[in-house]
């Protein structure tokens, strides 16, 4: 089957890709096997892409999470410097029986992980559309906007978490048909009825039976538990401890491989750890790899709780996001003042990299992002978009330009050394 195809994915694929322990190692592609990079670098992050999408699904807090951040620390020694594994405790929620039975089918799904669940039974009732006086609605999600960070979670999404429906199956839109899973950004205080998630390839036939007003039963069932994960940290100390210091983060959990939406992030903060391991910085340079970012921004809150002056101490943050290399897709940055944006153009236009858009300075960080800007720090972050976002087809090699990529990544690291150099 061609990686693509897990656009429409079925029972079974959901099954495996989302167990806590979903793992594919040893994996090699022919296509890769039989292609020559030219350039070290290139050949780098290529090996860590490949590394990362073999270990499975980086949902927070499972054994695939955990055992990548041990990866990712090893890789962090490799490159000269000193990593430590700072832990926080979550619930984690385990998918059991997620699905919607309606006339004769069953149609295999992920339940909202910040919405209701349901037990094993689930819900029965009528489908119709969404506020309608039916036992279960159906409601649409918005696809993913590189400009309009969250826009998923808008409209029919947020009428749906309001309305008196028992149930709710939202059908997740993206760039092209299939499954493309919401964050749950209300992780710690969840609300409304139980949503379960269903592939876009589904939407006209289901539109049809919410018209009709079709009987249906909608289970949503999970299982909590109390589970470990971890933030990766790294600090190279810089010639003047009294210079602010600077700080380079990037996620790395999230739904399914996600290679792309993460494992991007992943090369260009470690490459910016070897630059800076030995390019001898006047300032601390604080490094942070962040679990729980398809979870409220888990890993990000327990970060700052042990370190909750940094944000406006730091003379900066430097914010990797999502799908940094991704192919034929434009770019967005991101500053809060105009020398940071302006640091980040001249950084990218040294590695022949164009900024093809600006966010507007008071316009809403996307990410980890988010706190730094509410807590009254300087941040700058550059992401790309995506036709695979949140997708279980990010996938090694087809989601990532790696020669793209390695440019990024040469940019920041770079760009970050100079900032790192600057002594005041």
């Amino acid at each position: 089957m061609k990686r693509r195809a897990f656009l429409g994915v079925g029972s079974k694929t959901l099954a495996i890709a989302l167990a806590p322990c979903a793992t594919r190692s040893g994996l090699l592609f022919d296509q890769q096997q039989s292609q020559v990079l030219p350039h070290a670098l290139e050949q780098r992050i290529a090996a860590v892409i490949q590394a990362y999408d073999s270990q499975g699904n980086h949902r927070t807090g499972t054994e695939v999470d955990n055992a990548s951040a041990e990866w990712l620390a090893e890789q962090v020694r490799q490159l000269g410097a000193e990593p430590s594994l700072e832990p926080f405790t979550l619930d984690r929620l385990d998918p059991q029986s997620c699905c919607l039975h309606v006339e004769g089918r069953r149609i295999d799904g992920v339940p909202v992980f910040d919405g209701g669940f349901t037990n094993a039974e689930g819900v029965r009732g009528r489908l119709g559309p969404l506020g309608s006086e039916a036992e279960i609605g159906l409601a649409e999600s918005e696809p993913y906007k590189l400009a309009e960070p969250g826009i998923e979670h808008r409209s029919q999404v947020s009428e749906a978490r309001r309305s008196r429906h028992k149930a709710v199956v939202v059908l997740t839109r993206g760039a092209r048909p299939g499954l493309f899973l919401m964050n749950a950004s209300a992780f710690r205080k969840p609300f409304g009825p139980p949503m379960l998630q269903i592939s876009s390839v589904e939407s006209n036939w289901l539109n049809q039976q919410a018209q009709s007003h079709t009987k249906a039963t909608l289970v949503a069932q999970v299982r909590r538990t109390t589970a470990q994960a971890f933030n990766v940290t790294v600090k190279i100390a810089g010639s003047n401890a009294t210079l602010a210091p600077l700080v380079l983060m990037a996620p790395r959990s999230a739904w399914w491989q996600c290679v792309s939406e993460q494992g991007s992030r992943l090369v260009c903060w470690l490459e910016a750890i070897r630059v800076m391991a030995t390019g001898k910085p006047a300032r601390d340079c604080y490094f942070v790899a962040l679990s729980g970012h398809e979870l409220d921004l888990l890993g990000m809150d327990a970060y700052i709780k042990r370190r909750p002056d940094l944000i406006r101490r730091a003379h900066a943050w430097i914010f990797f996001g999502s799908d940094i290399g991704a192919p034929r897709q434009p770019n967005l940055i991101h500053a809060s003042d105009e020398a940071l944006e302006q640091w980040t153009v001249v950084a990218m236009a040294k590695e022949g990299l164009t900024v093809n858009g600006t966010a507007r300075r008071d316009s809403m960080a996307r990410g980890e992002a988010g706190a730094v800007q509410q807590g009254g720090g300087r941040f700058v972050t550059v992401a790309c978009g995506s036709e695979l976002y949140h997708s279980v087809a990010d996938r090694w090699p087809e989601a990532l330009d790696v020669a793209a990529l390695t440019r990024y990544a040469k940019a920041f690291a770079n760009g970050a050394l100079e900032i790192a150099q600057q002594s005041v």
